[in-house]
C-alpha cells in the first residue's frame, strides 16, 4: 500500500451538512493534535465566497462547542474555496490552480452517490502527473450490483489502494477494542467458537427518530444505513480469525474471509419494523414501506461457527440509544450442583456506546451451608468516551495512506451479498410504538435463544 503522506486536503460538499458536522471538527482536530500544515481546499455549487466558508468553519465548531481560537486560526488560514459545477470541467481547473504544487491531494466526496462518477471523471481530467486519492461515504451503492458498477467506475480513475471508503464505525476505539481484547489474550481464543459459544446478540438502539433526515431514511431505511455496514462490522471483528503476518491488509484479509462466510439473510429470518408516526415525518412518502427498526437471524458457514445462531437488532425510538454485544456461553454439559440455571447466565457483555464497557456473566455460590449460586457480572474495563472522533483518526489514516480502517471492495461486495435476499422486500413492515423494543415478532424471531438483551440507559456519575 502507498504510505506517502498527501500534502492537500480537498472536501467536495463543503458547505453541506457531513462538512458542517463532522469534517470542519474533524480537521480542526488534526490542526490541533497532528500539527495538520496543508492546503484545505472546499469545493460546492453555493455561490459562496472564501470568508462564507471560514465562517461556516467557525459555525460548525461552535456548534459542537470545540472552538479552539489557536487551532480555529491555524485551520481558516489554510483554507481555500472553489465554488463551481462537478459537471463544468473549469472547476476542475480552478481546483488544480489552488492545489499549487501539490501532488498527492486527497479528496473527500462528501456528495451524494449519485455525483461520485461525475467528480472522479474530473479529477482525473486535471490529474496528469498527480497521485490522487479518494475517499467516498457509504453508501456504497444501493445494492451489491450498483456497488459493483460504482468500483467499476471508479477503479478506471483510481486504483484500488487509492480509494478509501468510510465507515466511521471501523474509526470507533470501542470497535477497535473488540479487536484487540479477543488477540491479545490468549484465554479467549481457546473458547472463542461453536464448542463453547451458544449464541450471539448484537443490538444497536437509538431513542430517537429519523428528525430532519426524512427524504434520505426514506430511501434507504435501517437494513441499507446501518445493519449492511456498521452492523456487520462489528460482527466481522467480533468473529473473524486471527490476523496473520504483518501485511497492512492482514485484519482486512480476515475480515472478508469471515463476511463470506456469512450465509445470505433468509426472508423468514428477519423482521422489518416502522414506528408509529414515522409517516408523518416532513420528507416521507404517503404509504411508505421502509423500515425504522429489523432483526435479523444470521449463520456464519465455517467450521469456527458453524450452527452458532447471531441475532442482530437495530432500530429508531427504541427506549435507550446504546449499542451492545453478548456472547453467550455455552452452560456445562451437566449441571453439578441442583439448580435450576438460567443458559444465558454465563456471557460476556461488549458495550460499545454511549459508554464503554467490557464485563463478564459468572455465577458465585452464596453465603450458607447450601452449594447454591447466583449471577454476577465482573467488570474487566469501564472506560469514558473521551476518544479520538472517528472522522478525526480515520481522516488522519487516509492522509498518511493507512487503508486498515476502511472498507474495501470485496468486503463491501461480501456486506451486499448478505442483506441482498431481504433488501427490497415487498411486505409493509411490522408497526411498533415509539419507546418500545420494536414489534413482538423479534421475540418470536429470537425464541429459545432469548430474551433478548436489552441495554440499560447511560449510569449518572457523580
Amino acid at each position: 500500500m502507498n504510505r506517502s503522506v498527501s500534502d492537500a486536503i480537498v472536501f467536495f460538499g463543503a458547505t453541506g451538512d457531513l462538512a458542517y458536522k463532522q469534517i470542519f471538527p474533524a480537521l480542526q482536530g488534526l490542526v490541533r493534535d497532528e500539527g495538520l500544515d496543508l492546503p484545505i481546499i472546499g469545493v460546492a455549487k453555493a455561490g459562496w465566497t472564501l470568508d462564507q466558508l471560514k465562517a461556516r468553519a467557525k459555525e460548525s465548531l461552535l456548534s459542537h462547542g470545540e472552538v479552539e481560537s489557536k487551532a480555529l486560526a491555524k485551520l481558516t488560514s489554510l483554507l481555500r474555496y472553489v465554488d463551481g459545477d462537478y459537471n463544468d470541467p473549469s472547476t476542475y481547473m480552478q481546483l488544480r490552480h489552488e492545489l499549487g504544487e501539490a501532488r498527492r491531494p486527497l479528496h473527500y466526496l462528501a456528495i451524494p452517490p449519485s455525483l461520485f462518477a461525475t467528480v472522479a471523471e474530473g479529477l482525473a481530467k486535471q490529474s496528469a502527473g498527480m497521485e490522487p486519492r479518494l475517499v467516498i461515504e457509504k453508501p456504497f451503492g444501493r445494492n451489491r450490483e450498483s456497488a459493483r458498477q460504482l468500483d467499476r467506475i471508479l477503479n478506471r480513475f483510481f486504483p484500488e489502494e487509492n480509494i478509501f471508503r468510510i465507515d466511521h464505525y471501523l474509526g470507533k476505539e470501542p470497535v477497535q477494542n473488540i479487536l484487540y481484547t479477543r488477540f491479545a489474550n490468549s484465554m479467549f481464543e481457546p473458547v472463542w467458537n461453536r464448542n463453547h459459544i451458544d449464541s450471539i446478540q448484537i443490538t444497536m438502539a437509538e431513542s430517537f427518530g429519523v428528525q430532519d433526515r426524512g427524504k434520505f431514511y426514506d430511501e434507504t431505511g435501517a437494513i441499507r444505513d446501518v445493519f449492511q455496514n456498521h452492523m456487520l462490522q462489528v460482527l466481522a471483528s467480533l468473529t473473524m480469525d486471527p490476523p496473520t503476518g504483518e501485511e497492512s491488509d492482514a485484519v482486512r484479509d480476515q475480515k472478508a474471509a469471515l463476511l463470506k462466510a456469512v450465509r445470505p439473510l433468509d426472508p423468514a429470518h428477519v423482521v422489518r419494523g416502522q414506528y408509529a408516526g414515522y409517516q408523518s415525518v416532513p420528507g416521507i412518502r404517503s404509504g411508505s414501506t421502509i423500515e425504522t427498526y429489523v432483526a435479523a437471524k444470521l449463520f456464519i458457514d465455517s467450521w469456527r461457527w458453524a450452527d452458532v445462531p447471531i441475532y442482530i437488532r437495530a432500530g429508531k425510538a427504541l427506549p435507550v440509544t446504546a449499542v451492545e454485544v453478548m456472547v453467550y456461553f455455552k452452560r456445562p454439559p451437566r449441571e453439578a450442583f441442583e439448580e435450576n440455571v438460567f443458559k444465558g447466565s454465563g456471557y460476556m457483555r461488549m458495550k460499545i456506546s454511549p459508554d464503554v464497557n467490557i464485563a463478564l456473566g459468572l455465577r458465585v455460590k452464596r453465603p450458607g451451608e447450601s452449594m447454591r449460586g447466583e449471577d454476577v457480572e465482573l467488570v474487566l474495563t469501564e472506560q469514558e468516551t473521551a476518544f479520538k472522533p472517528p472522522y478525526q483518526r480515520l481522516l488522519s489514516d487516509a492522509i498518511h495512506g493507512s487503508g486498515d480502517l476502511f472498507g474495501r471492495n470485496d468486503i463491501v461486495d461480501a456486506q451486499w451479498r448478505i442483506v441482498e435476499p431481504v433488501l427490497d422486500h415487498p411486505t409493509p413492515p411490522i408497526i411498533y410504538e415509539r419507546g418500545s423494543w420494536g414489534p413482538d415478532e423479534a421475540t418470536r424471531l429470537i425464541g429459545a435463544d432469548g430474551p433478548w438483551h436489552s441495554p440499560l440507559p447511560l449510569a449518572p456519575r457523580f
